[in-house]
């Protein structure tokens, strides 16, 4: 048996109906583009080659869909899957012996074990073309499938009468072809139609009549068959996701509180018996280990936190690292760059930004740590600020281990507090701080006995 596969993807059109200056196959869905979920559903049935058909935005979408074994077909004009798939016939030469499976790149929602059982009938009952139905409650948009006597016949929702629209088995998107029999008819398509394109739909009725094997696989998933043409239909299928991630997260060992309420993306990884609180959001290539803590409002994105971390309610975290047994929060803000060492404490109301905070270190409140390296054993005092940038260039302060900076200190970088050393509260620090030392940078203290009196009667009102 044949055991050669080809894949098309169709990623060539606009998608007007998304109102969108964006190609409709680059959105995002949790964290991957349509394209790029297509490709990934693709690439598990191990074919030989991909082609993805491209047009409108053509160069954003090959960077998008770019990758080993993936060749790219140039639709200039738009003018009907069968015309986009004459564009790929180049790229399907020398393959004849082969399978080609041709899907649209927007059904995103299909999953390898749902196409695996259509190749399969495919080959087993040896046709020139099988194609996928699927059975909906709502076939609006999808072409219907009429079963008759003269044969299998898929009439376009824009050209089907009133009673096919009735019909709920509709056309899926998903064909597989026998490569010789594709090279040999696709090119007798006409346009003769309303719209004046040229339909892939049209090759059953051209191959039945040259005596080619037609049959079709009904899938008993009709669930993955949402072709997404709206930005509503993109939200119900980012829903759809975000269910199974989440499902396989809890068969993992994940403690999920409130499901309706977590968005993680589908690149995120966490570790078992970690617990989510309600309304956490994770994105991007976020990992997080065991036993970690994430309270409810969290947004985490594209962060690695090891076992054992609490992060608490209402905290914003993006491109850092956090180590083992470390907690923060809650309203903290850490910016790309940050690296909060093992045990470290950041509190609420604190803001990190290409910080490196040591071992155990601590920033209870209230304070900005800026282009910061922060050793072992610090206490950060409240109302603390790296003053790191100068208008020109962003300067880094250093403070050695043990360290103790005492409330409302402003660090002019650049600047270095030696090991040790010790900076008295309201202090701003200019010159570096040696090992050990006490550093006090504050202004002399004046009293002016009832000038406050003095001035509240110059001001008060005449009659």
């Amino acid at each position: 048996m044949n055991n050669r596969l080809v894949a098309v993807i169709l990623a060539a059109g606009q998608g007007t109906r998304f109102k969108s200056s964006r190609a409709k196959v680059l959105h995002p869905l949790l964290g991957r583009t349509m394209i790029g979920l297509t490709l990934d559903t693709v690439r598990a049935l191990k074919p030989e080659r991909i082609v993805v058909v491209v047009g409108h935005q053509k160069d954003e979408v090959e960077r998008a869909a770019s990758g080993p074994g993936v060749v790219f077909a140039h639709q200039a004009k738009r003018l009907g899957t069968a015309h986009a798939l004459l564009t790929a016939r180049p790229a399907l030469r020398g393959r004849p012996a082969a399978d080609v499976l041709v899907i649209n790149a927007d059904l995103p929602l299909l999953r390898p074990a749902t196409l695996r059982p259509l190749i399969a009938r495919h080959r087993r009952r040896k046709n020139a073309l099988t194609f996928m139905t699927a059975e909906l409650a709502d076939p609006t948009g999808f072409g219907r499938v009429l079963r008759g006597t003269e044969g299998l016949r898929i009439v376009e929702e824009r050209e089907a009468s009133a009673s096919e629209r009735a019909l709920r088995e509709v056309n899926a998107g998903v064909y597989v072809f026998r490569a010789s029999d594709l090279l040999r008819f696709l090119p007798r398509v006409s346009n003769a139609n309303r719209k004046g394109e040229y339909y892939l739909t049209d090759l059953i009725a051209i191959l039945e009549e040259r005596g080619g094997k037609v049959g079709l696989y009904r899938t008993q998933h009709p669930d993955e068959v949402v072709g997404i043409n709206t930005r509503w239909e993109l939200a119900r299928a980012a829903a759809v996701l975000r269910d199974r991630k989440l499902r396989a997260l809890a068969e993992a060992g994940v403690g999920l509180a409130d499901p309706a309420t977590t968005w993680i993306d589908l690149e995120a990884a966490v570790g078992p018996d970690t617990t989510i609180g309600p309304g956490v959001v994770i994105e991007g290539r976020t990992r997080i280990g065991a036993g970690c803590r994430i309270d409810p409002g969290v947004h985490l994105k594209d962060s690695v936190l090891a076992d054992g971390v609490e992060v608490r309610a209402a905290c914003v975290i993006e491109g850092c690292r956090i180590e083992t047994g470390a907690g923060v929060g809650p309203f903290a803000r850490l910016r790309p760059g940050t690296v909060i060492g093992a045990g470290a404490h950041v509190g609420n109301f604190v803001e990190m930004k290409k910080a490196d905070f040591g071992r155990g270190a601590k920033a209870g409140h209230l304070s900005y740590l800026g282009d910061a390296e922060v050793g072992a054993d610090v206490n950060i005092g409240a109302g603390t600020i790296t003053c790191n940038y100068d208008g020109v260039n962003k300067n880094r302060t250093v403070i050695g281990e043990g360290v103790f900076i005492g409330s409302g200190t402003e660090l002019v970088a650049p600047v270095r507090i030696g090991r040790g050393a010790y900076v008295a509260a309201g202090s701003t620090i200019t010159k570096d701080v040696p090992p050990d030392a006490l550093a006090v940078a504050r202004a002399r203290q004046v009293e002016k006995p009832g000038w406050a009196a003095r001035r509240r009667a110059k001001r008060r009102p005449t009659t």
